[in-house]
């Protein structure tokens, strides 16, 4: 059986607000506890009327809090909007207060857009790509003797499992010759995930962090008694993926009846590709696609995300996945 984790985006529904998304994501959270989910993950986002999780590391310290045994983390942290450092302080502390409970997850992403990201006071103006560089920094920091003047405090020793995450070949390629554990956005951008896991376990490189290469994939649940039960409360995701992608992102919309009728060919196009990497329907319908998706892939863990209108049903769709032995 392999792990089952959660990836959370602290959903803003229509008609809410960002306090009732974090109760939401901590109720989440200790319901995941008490199924065996191995983690609870949140993801920076910025500028984005339909994510609430953007101060992650905040987020993070208020769902560990609620919680006791469940590893909570970042999936993941934007490095290119921080400073080492800072995120190293950040995780450092979060360690401190729950140790042996917290993970960092680093993308290579803005994970906004331009007006957003110089907001953040990133610098714009450089050509070359210091994802690599910033990666190896921020190890750095946690290393029993950093080889750096500057120290973070705390951070210094501590032990906290550092992720690579990526939707293209790029994290491949870096988590690999890091000797890391890498986590793909199958869920997300599935178009590489077979070119991407090749690639990963081809080219591992042991290392004091990993001896084997493991590889985390993201996936799309969306669980009911039904199958027609299941796909009407999709269609909340279908939209919120169509709205981003067409330049209009908004908070998560209700269920609609009949959703996937009302669009264009060029938007069906879209919404078959990103749910590739998901498994719609009732327990035994998600139970043999999810078996599906783990016999073609050989994940060793699955992060689970479940984009669901009602937060009670969004509760039952985790619960059954949870049921869900593979």
């Amino acid at each position: 059986m392999i792990p089952f984790s959660i990836l959370d985006l602290s959903p803003i529904a229509e008609g809410s607000n960002a306090a009732a998304s974090f109760r939401h994501t901590l109720d989440l959270a200790q319901h995941a506890e008490r199924w065996g989910y191995k983690r609870h993950w949140l993801a920076e986002h910025h500028g984005m009327p339909g994510i609430a999780s953007a101060a992650t590391a905040v987020l993070i310290s208020h769902v560990a809090a609620g919680t006791s045994t469940i590893r909570v983390g970042a999936g993941g942290i934007m490095l290119p909007n921080h400073s080492p450092l800072v995120i190293a302080e950040q995780f450092g502390t979060l360690e401190t207060l729950y140790p042996g409970r917290i993970d960092l997850g680093l993308g290579r992403a803005p994970g906004s857009d331009q007006a957003t990201a110089r907001a953040l006071r990133r610098n714009l103006d450089s050509e070359a790509d210091e994802f690599p560089q910033d990666v190896l920094e921020l190890m750095d920091y946690f290393s029993d003797e950093p080889k750096q003047r500057v120290r973070a405090v705390p951070g210094t020793g501590l032990k906290v499992p550092i992720w690579i995450l990526g939707s293209s070949l790029f994290g491949a390629q870096l988590a690999a010759y890091l000797g890391l554990p890498y986590a793909f956005a199958a869920h997300f951008a599935p178009a590489h995930l077979m070119q991407a896991i090749a690639l990963y376990r081809t080219n591992f490189k042991p290392s004091a962090e990993l001896a084997r290469p493991y590889l985390m994939l993201g996936f799309s649940v969306i669980a009911a008694e039904t199958d027609e039960e299941a796909r009407f409360c999709a269609t909340s995701m279908q939209q919120a993926f169509v709205n981003l992608r067409s330049g209009r992102p908004s908070r998560l919309p209700p269920p609609m009846v009949g959703y996937l009728d009302q669009i264009g060919p060029q938007e069906k196009t879209m919404l078959d590709t990103v749910l590739s990497c998901s498994a719609i329907g009732s327990p035994a319908a998600v139970t043999q696609q999810l078996q599906a998706f783990i016999a073609r892939t050989g994940a060793d863990e699955l992060m689970i995300t479940s984009q669901i209108f009602d937060h009670t049903q969004r509760l039952r769709s985790y619960e059954i996945t949870a049921d869900i032995h593979l």
